[in-house]
């Protein structure tokens, strides 16, 4: 089964979307959209960038947790990971979203 962009509804009322590997597991969370349109474009954007090493930027959380944010050509963030236990966990969260985002589907969980 192929990994899957889920869009979904904020309480707000705007629109984010989580990629999803094909074991179910949330790889990457976007930002907020203020319209279904901005977040497909979002999501078109971490298929474009996804492929790219130099558009993930490796970080550390402020308790020292490893964790990844995917930016477009323009530095603008497009997506951020979960935190993790350790480097070797986040590159491998870096390689799960380089693998998955191409071919993913994209399934509509906002109505």
């Amino acid at each position: 089964m192929p990994g899957k962009f889920e869009l979904k509804k904020a309480k707000n009322g705007e629109i984010y979307f989580n990629l999803k590997a094909a074991n179910e597991e949330v790889i990457l969370t976007s930002e907020m959209y203020k319209s279904m349109r901005g977040a497909l474009n979002g999501v078109a954007s971490v298929k474009r960038n996804a492929a790219l090493d130099a558009r993930f930027e490796k970080k550390n959380t402020k308790t020292g947790k490893p964790f990844f944010v995917l930016k477009a050509g323009n530095h603008q963030v497009i997506g951020v990971s979960e935190s993790y236990s350790s480097e070797a966990a986040r590159d491998a969260g870096i390689a799960s979203v380089k693998k998955t985002a191409g071919s993913a589907t994209v399934s509509d969980l906002s109505k």
